[in-house]
């Protein structure tokens, strides 16, 4: 395994986070975020953007110490037990709004931190959390090209040493969740999933045009989880540079696990087992997965 990554550029990625489950899990997935964070050069930064951040405004987190956020319940205890003490980097917040200008930018002090849909997969792939960790916010307000747009706009910050990570789900209906089907898609699940790779692989400054696509309503009831992609779709398209598939498979029928590198060649995970089961006692449509 080895970075192809130019001298003092870092790459990117989008990964699938699915079950917060998975950040207690060894499985195909998390062995593939645990390959991708050992071939990445070591950044000065890592900035997310989240799912779980997702709000009225378009924000950095810019506090020093970002706090463990667990955004979800009903799920076993040593899930709230897990802390990610990564510094922040409020300097960050101030080169994020210097790119994206003249589009507002707020530094958040103290109502966020690290939410599960970061430390999640930041537990496997930099598990020393000694990275500092900065997370930008979806605004909610916003259409798809936005956030492509902004996207394209914070291509220069991995010149500066800084890994952009998104993380959501290309599919993600909750509504659909059957707790049975731990490791299978729905036939509509697939459509999208696969639509959303070819437009990443040959168009990805298309990628808020999936909207049209037949199956986005179930696949994308609500745009949180999928807006993430769209970031780096616009990484890509800045760079005219081509994302690779890490890992790929489904979870509980209505979610993807999809995960995609830009600028890194890595091996996916090589485990055998796929996504965790969800705790019988979570409801599935309310899991905040």
């Amino acid at each position: 395994m080895s970075g192809q990554t130019s001298p003092g550029t870092m790459p990117a990625a989008f990964f699938g986070h699915g079950n917060p489950m998975n950040a207690l899990a060894v499985n195909r997935y998390t062995s593939a975020w645990r390959a991708f964070g050992r071939a990445v050069p070591r950044p000065r930064a890592i900035l997310v953007i989240s799912a779980h951040w997702y709000i009225g405004a378009t924000a950095v987190t810019a506090m020093p110490r970002p706090r463990t956020i667990h955004d979800f319940y009903g799920f076993p205890p040593q899930l709230f037990d897990v802390e990610y003490p990564a510094p922040g980097l409020p300097e960050l917040a101030e080169e994020v709004s210097d790119l994206v200008h003249p589009t507002w930018v707020g530094a958040d002090v103290d109502s966020w931190g690290i939410d599960h849909g970061t430390w999640s997969v930041l537990t496997h792939a930099f598990p020393a959390a000694d990275i500092p960790v900065v997370q930008l916010s979806i605004n909610a307000f916003k259409g798809l090209d936005y956030h492509l747009g902004l996207g394209a706009q914070l291509a220069p910050l991995r010149e500066r040493g800084v890994l952009i990570v998104a993380s959501g789900n290309v599919v993600h209906n909750l509504g659909g969740v059957d707790p049975q089907l731990v490791d299978q898609g729905f036939d509509w699940a697939r459509r999208f999933d696969d639509a959303a790779r070819e437009v990443m692989r040959d168009e990805p400054t298309e990628a808020a045009r999936l909207d049209a696509h037949r199956d986005f309503g179930s696949a994308v009831p609500t745009p949180d989880h999928f807006i993430p992609l769209l970031y780096l779709a616009g990484i890509a398209g800045a760079t005219r540079t081509r994302p690779e598939v890490l890992v790929d498979g489904y979870a509980y029928g209505s979610l993807s696990m999809t995960a995609y590198t830009l600028g890194l060649a890595c091996r996916g995970g090589d485990q055998p087992a796929g996504a965790p089961s969800l705790p019988a006692d979570v409801p599935a449509d309310s899991a905040n997965i």
